[in-house]
């Protein structure tokens, strides 16, 4: 069972910046995907970024651009700089992990809030 911890959520004003980070309570190796999500009230779950386990990333139309995603695997750690950011994307932002298209694992979520 692995654990995701995220972090780095808060209160920001409109084009401001923040970082997220996601922590795996263990190392993670062979064929395996990580992922931001968020979800705002009211709304379904959205995907927003992944980075796979050779590197590869892929974003939503919504935060390209804006929004980068990268893995430390010294600190078993993925991460999501976010710039420009914007009223609508104050959600709650939670990691995800598939290990081999099979195990699927959630952290609780961070909470990102932002200020016209």
């Amino acid at each position: 069972q692995v654990q995701l911890v995220e972090s780095g959520g808060g209160l920001v004003q409109a084009g401001g910046s923040l970082r997220l980070s996601c922590a795996a309570s263990q190392s993670i190796s062979g064929i395996f995907i990580l992922a931001w999500y968020r979800q705002a009230p009211g709304k379904p779950r959205e995907w927003l970024a992944r980075i796979t386990s050779d590197g590869r990333t892929n974003y939503a139309d919504s935060v390209k651009g804006r929004f980068t995603i990268s893995r430390d695997n010294a600190e078993n750690t993925v991460n999501l700089q976010m710039d420009s950011l914007k009223p609508e994307d104050t959600a709650v932002y939670l990691c995800n992990l598939v290990i081999s298209g099979v195990h699927t694992f959630w952290g609780q979520g961070t909470q990102v809030t932002v200020s016209s």
